[in-house]
């Protein structure tokens, strides 16, 4: 019970501090929604242009195929992205009116194209992911033969 007392006694003193900054006029929430915003901007842009920063860099080409795998799967399969779901309980949280769908549909409708349909998206994420894995497929046959020449 001792472990259980003090995680509840460190929820309530984080509520309450969060409370008390929104009484000061930062909605921390809002806040945090908006940290999770870029976040999930910046893993797209990783995404689509990973690629072009992973050259000669193993690690980094692993981590980038297994991004654009969970990139095609959240925008092909009806599973919400989790830093969408984030997003939006922060936003209500702050007492925004979160949007509904996925991140994608909701900015590039609101900023980019209206009305863009979701199987245009999801067209989209299949034609990112050729392309990256097209640059990866040229990268591994150039280096196969430069090392038949050596």
């Amino acid at each position: 019970m001792g472990i259980v007392g003090n995680r509840q006694g460190a929820a309530q003193a984080l509520t309450l501090w969060i409370e008390s900054l929104s009484v000061r006029g930062m909605n921390f929430y809002y806040v945090l929604a908006c940290a999770v915003m870029a976040l999930h901007a910046s893993f797209i842009v990783w995404v689509i242009f990973g690629a072009a920063l992973t050259r000669r860099r193993p690690l980094l080409s692993f981590l980038h195929i297994a991004s654009l795998a969970w990139g095609l799967l959240v925008e092909v399969l009806p599973c919400p992205c989790p830093l969408t779901v984030v997003e939006q309980w922060l936003e209500i949280r702050a007492g925004v009116t979160a949007y509904q769908g996925g991140f994608l549909l909701h900015y590039l409708d609101k900023f980019v194209y209206p009305d863009i349909p979701p199987v245009l998206l999801s067209g989209a994420a299949v034609g990112v992911v050729i392309v990256n894995l097209g640059i990866y497929g040229f990268r591994l046959r150039r280096a196969k033969a430069a090392g038949k020449r050596n």
